[in-house]
């Protein structure tokens, strides 16, 4: 039989290895709290600013902030959507001259100038390089978001205009329909031959409204541009340096007397549409915006397939559509810019902005989203797509922008509504122009 050796452990010992280990699980629960307070402390929280839009906007913003914060933990964005258009760009303008200053702003990239020019706004150029896939940006596009060659805003989506035009007014005037090709556009001298023939005072029907008639804001330097393009003119000089001898060169000329005689000669567009006019046959066509495809299909008894369609903006010479719109920002104040460029690098990667087009219905900035839905290859968005992946520009990148729309807002009406003489008027806005443009060189 063998022996069983047994150990006999004092009891001093027990209790001391029990006291050890009881106060080294509350080392580690007081080690946990104290981690979890650190990181409580460490989490960033960023202010983001923009401006308001419609329903699905609004939405796509909230997705994409939900999205974001999901992924970083880390950081909060407290968004804040500011009113609209020109009300937003005031109050942005008004608080950042107060010194309040957001982390991340969206603003409206011809006015990207004006904010880079009095320091507000941190370039991105770096981090856009780096991380921001430009390849894969329209090359407008960033051209558009640059300043003196620096790289201040980043887009989510893009914009682009066409021609719409009413189907049953077609049909009993016996005119063809448009072509959809994105390559074929007509030319302005077709429409206005269509226009005179279905053009009709006494049933109220009108022929054209060329440029969303007269309005306030941005639009009307937004719709309006495009015309000088397309007939061969501009608006400044390669250098942005001045107006002579480009706003009112003999291209831009012409392209202003042709947009007059729409109204005073030939009279197929007039300075008051009643309202809807293309969706209660007394339109035959208007230039309107990609993100109008949305509203239009949602007008009852107004489909796509039997009462309007879509074509190609027209052309003059050159074959022209405007682009440009809200991108996203990184004040120059902010304390975190590695974690704003974060928010601002999801919201307009590949996958921010595809989230963005499937909520919106707008148009990508990035031709792998576009090459991704299949919807926008094929029409009517995809004469969206293809005006700004191959004939888009953008409005001048200057810090005197604003007179500049302004300039171009008063020209058109002088000359539209007024019948000013277009020489006379062309001079006085290249004079109104290069005036704020030598007072910003000595500033």
């Amino acid at each position: 039989m063998k022996r069983v050796a047994i150990i006999i452990i004092p009891l001093t010992i027990i209790l001391a290895v029990c006291y050890m280990m009881f106060f080294t699980d509350i080392l580690s629960s007081n080690e946990k709290n104290k981690g979890e307070e650190v990181e409580e402390t460490e989490q960033i929280e960023l202010t983001f600013w923009r401006n308001l839009g419609n329903d699905q906007f609004n939405k796509a913003y909230d997705q994409l902030v939900a999205d974001f914060e999901a992924a970083n933990p880390n950081i909060k964005i407290n968004m804040q959507a500011l009113y609209w258009g020109q009300e937003y760009e005031l109050r942005l303008r008004t608080e950042l001259a107060a010194g309040n200053h957001p982390d991340i702003m969206t603003i409206d990239s011809p006015n990207l100038g004006l904010y880079a020019k009095a320091g507000t706004l941190l370039s991105i150029s770096r981090y856009m390089k780096e991380e921001g896939n430009l390849a894969d940006i329209l090359k407008p596009t960033i051209t558009g978001l640059t300043y003196d060659g620096e790289i201040y805003l980043a887009p989510i989506v893009e914009s682009s205009i066409a021609l719409y035009y009413n189907k049953h007014l077609f049909r009993e005037a016996d005119i063809p329909f448009p072509s959809e090709d994105p390559d074929n556009p007509l030319t302005w001298e077709e429409v206005l031959e269509i226009a005179l023939k279905i053009h009709n005072p006494k049933e109220g029907v009108y022929g054209i409204d060329p440029a969303q008639g007269f309005g306030d804001g941005e639009g009307p330097a937004y719709f309006k541009m495009p015309i000088l393009w397309q007939f061969g003119g501009s608006v400044l000089s390669p250098d942005g340096t001045t107006a002579d001898g480009y706003l009112n060169s003999e291209d831009s000329l012409k392209a202003l007397q042709f947009y007059q005689d729409l109204y005073l000669k030939h009279n197929v567009a007039t300075m008051e549409l009643p309202p809807a006019a293309l969706e209660t046959n007394k339109l035959a066509m208007t230039v309107l915006g990609s993100w109008d495809l949305l509203d239009l299909n949602n007008v009852p008894d107004f489909t796509l397939e039997e009462d309007f369609g879509v074509a190609p903006l027209p052309k003059g010479k050159y074959q022209v559509a405007p682009s440009g719109g809200w991108a996203v920002g990184i004040s120059s104040q902010t304390e975190y810019p590695d974690e704003a460029w974060e928010f601002v690098k999801y919201v307009t990667s590949y996958e921010g902005s595809k989230k963005f087009v499937e909520i919106t219905g707008e148009i990508p900035a990035r031709y792998s989203v576009a090459n991704s839905l299949p919807e926008l290859n094929e029409y009517p968005k995809n004469i969206f797509i293809q005006q700004g992946q191959k004939y888009s520009r953008n409005r001048p990148v200057t810090s005197s922008y604003s007179v500049i729309s302004d300039a171009i807002k008063v020209l058109f009406e002088e000359v539209g509504i007024k019948g000013r003489d277009v020489k006379q008027a062309a001079d006085d806005a290249v004079a109104k122009i290069d005036a704020a443009l030598q007072a910003t060189e000595v500033d």
